[in-house]
């Protein structure tokens, strides 16, 4: 398998090349069971989703809001560990082998796993987006050892200048800029600042910038994507799933992936 920090690199050149912006779809591995996250996707891909980032249950997820946090609470019950989820992407690899595929959570779970992360790159993922590690730091420094996969950096509106380059140095796939100052699923929203912030981070890095955590409608998402190389679409997502878990049927969370593509490459 070619090494999949260059599939990610590659998914966005080609994105940028045809002057689309990415999306970026979040989903709690195991919520509401792991038959079911394998479905959603695939299903995601079909609805225009670039990037999939693959939420890692962790008993304290920090700068998670009350949506996020449930599921990861559910996915715990039914004992989800990073090894289900290596296996949940090796079977979805079976079918796609193009999406790249981010493991986003928390540096306890990774490290209790630190062996298994040795050779991800091989078993279908692409990058780590490791929430409760400063943003300077890189992968090595907290005991992964593994150059293969993309380590990506949250940078949010109250992070420094100086701290931001810092970021972009370490950095490597591309920077997730949080769009507000509080926990996944808030509903202050700033546009404008979000605006400013991104463009004070292009003076820092030629990675691209998705935007993330509150955006909810195609507007926020059609007007963030103006000003950045794609959009992260998280909560909303996992409420919505969780609201189809009995019936499972995603028909209109695929609706709503494919009109949040179109509004943000119009």
């Amino acid at each position: 398998m070619e090494s999949l920090l260059i599939r990610l690199e590659l998914k966005l050149n080609t994105l940028k090349a045809n002057a689309r912006k990415a999306l970026v779809a979040y989903l709690v591995a195991g919520d509401p069971d792991l038959e079911s996250t394998l479905e959603l996707m695939h299903g995601f891909v079909s609805a225009g989703v670039d990037v999939i980032e693959v939420g890692v249950p962790f008993t304290d997820p920090i700068a998670e809001g009350p949506i996020i946090q449930s599921a990861h609470d559910r996915s715990l019950k039914k004992k989800i560990t990073l090894k289900k989820i290596i296996l949940l992407v090796e079977e979805f690899r079976k079918k796609d082998s193009n999406t790249p595929i981010i493991l986003m959570g928390y540096l306890n779970t990774f490290l209790a796993y630190a062996e298994e992360l040795n050779n991800i790159h091989n078993r279908g993922v692409d990058a780590l987006l490791i929430v409760d590690i400063p943003g300077e730091s890189n992968l090595n420094e907290v005991g992964i050892y593994n150059k293969s996969i993309a380590s990506i950096s949250l940078v949010s509106p109250t992070t420094s200048l100086s701290r931001v380059d810092g970021i972009c140095k370490s950095s490597s796939g591309f920077i997730y800029y949080v769009t507000l100052r509080g926990v996944t699923g808030s509903e202050d929203l700033d546009i404008k600042d979000a605006k400013q912030n991104i463009e004070n981070i292009r003076t820092k890095t030629i990675l691209p910038i998705m935007a993330g955590f509150g955006i909810k409608t195609s507007k926020d998402a059609a007007y963030l994507s103006e000003v950045s190389d794609g959009v992260v679409i998280g909560s909303s997502l996992v409420e919505m799933i969780h609201r189809a878990s009995d019936k499972k049927d995603y028909k209109y969370i695929y609706n709503y992936l494919n009109e949040i593509s179109e509004a943000i490459n119009k």
